[in-house]
């Protein structure tokens, strides 16, 4: 695995080559998965609990005591789309030629993501990291199967 730093000024030479605004589907790419990867250490709050929060909402109007639930799998879901998104669009901004990922790259990306959300979720229980922003959205009580 080459150096962070090796892979980034590989990056900067291939935007800056002849013709590298045919890469800007890939940068953009990039971008977006970033903002919703664990890499972006401000976006939860901003960007990723909202989508899991509507997702949730989604998903407890066909039961309501699946909220709780689906609020971590959408905040999952989020955090492995940005991974699955900076991933292919590095890919694409790195090689001449489409070459189709392995499974290893796919699991890569769901085992950080699953690590990063089982830390949080830690860190949420014990106490560590307060929701307060969350918990004035949803009135004790307001979504069946949240605790408060």
């Amino acid at each position: 695995m080459e150096p962070p730093m090796a892979v980034l000024h590989q990056m900067r030479a291939r935007l800056l080559a002849p013709g590298a605004w045919r890469k800007l589907p890939a940068l953009a790419l990039v971008g977006l998965g970033w903002l919703l990867s664990p890499l972006c250490w401000w976006n939860d709050l901003l960007i990723n609990l909202p989508i899991a929060f509507g997702f949730a909402k989604g998903v407890s109007v066909l039961h309501p005591s699946w909220f709780s639930p689906a609020l971590v799998c959408g905040y999952w879901l989020s955090n492995i789309a940005g991974v699955l998104l900076m991933q292919n669009g590095a890919l694409a901004l790195l090689s001449e030629e489409r070459k189709p990922r392995g499974s290893a790259d796919l699991l890569w990306g769901l085992l950080t993501s699953s690590l990063y959300t089982l830390a949080i979720l830690v860190a949420v229980k014990l106490g560590w990291v307060g929701l307060p922003q969350l918990q004035s959205v949803l009135a004790p009580g307001a979504v069946q199967g949240l605790p408060g």
